[in-house]
């Protein structure tokens, strides 16, 4: 079995602009061994499908140990490199991120997604002080020896309807990216982003691999690899077309 440090290194290997990595996140063991049964390179999860399947909302409700005893099921059942979702670092210093991704990193994971919405909140971290959280998060990966993917989200676009993501918001994106850059990050996530060209222009402008959302009703796999896109991932999508199966299936039973 690879090491974690050597699963780290070829999980960033794997975020290639134009051929991206495709990440259907799972939520549990039972999931990560399907998933990577299916062809997965890597596993991921997602804070949400994680809460929701254990009685949580999103949003940090999910206890963080709970959240790490999770993960450490999901490693020991698969081979692959497993990255995990914690949301705002259930803390809100650099400092206290710092932490954090200890814990996550001795649990055995090689990546974190980390977005910069104050949770709770309708606001977002100052582009200083997501930077200052984001060193807090490198420090951490540093003082371990083990190079984590930290995959930057922003939720710029999240918190605004699709048909108002302009120009004005990727530039704003694109300054986030090349802070969160500067800061240590080796990924930027952009999630509700949808728009092919406003998608191409955030690809184009900025060194980090961009992670966007994959959704079946929306762009092709082959259109995503076209516009410079180096990592797909799904959220809570997966978990919902479960949850949307089994009842379906429990109802022939019930009816």
């Amino acid at each position: 079995m690879s090491s974690q440090k050597e699963q780290a290194n070829h999980f960033r290997s794997l975020h290639v602009k134009g051929d991206p990595i495709i990440l259907y996140n799972i939520w549990d063991a039972g999931s990560a061994k399907t998933v990577a049964k299916a062809g997965a390179k890597a596993l991921a999860t997602g804070s949400a499908p994680v809460a929701m399947a254990n009685g949580f909302k999103d949003g940090e409700e999910l206890p963080l140990d709970f959240a790490i005893e999770n993960i450490k099921r999901i490693i020991k059942s698969v081979t692959l490199p497993v990255t995990m979702d914690i949301e705002g670092g259930y803390e809100e210093t650099a400092r206290e991120v710092k932490e954090t991704m200890q814990k996550v990193l001795s649990a055995g994971v090689i990546g974190v997604n980390f977005e910069d919405q104050i949770v709770k909140a309708n606001d977002l971290y100052s582009i200083a002080e997501q930077s200052d959280r984001i060193k807090g998060l490198l420090t951490a990966c540093e003082e371990a020896g083990i190079p984590a993917f930290i995959n930057a989200r922003t939720d710029i676009f999240l918190k605004a309807p699709q048909d108002t993501h302009d120009k004005t918001m990727i530039n704003e994106a694109i300054e986030r990216a090349n802070a969160y850059e500067q800061a240590g990050a080796s990924g930027f996530f952009a999630p509700g982003l949808k728009d092919e060209a406003l998608i191409e222009k955030l690809c184009s402008s900025v060194n980090l691999p961009v992670n966007i959302m994959g959704r079946a009703s929306t762009l092709t796999k082959e259109r995503i690899s076209e516009l410079g896109v180096a990592r797909v991932s799904f959220g809570p999508e997966p978990f919902l077309k479960v949850q949307a199966a089994l009842a379906e299936l429990a109802k022939e039973h019930f009816s």
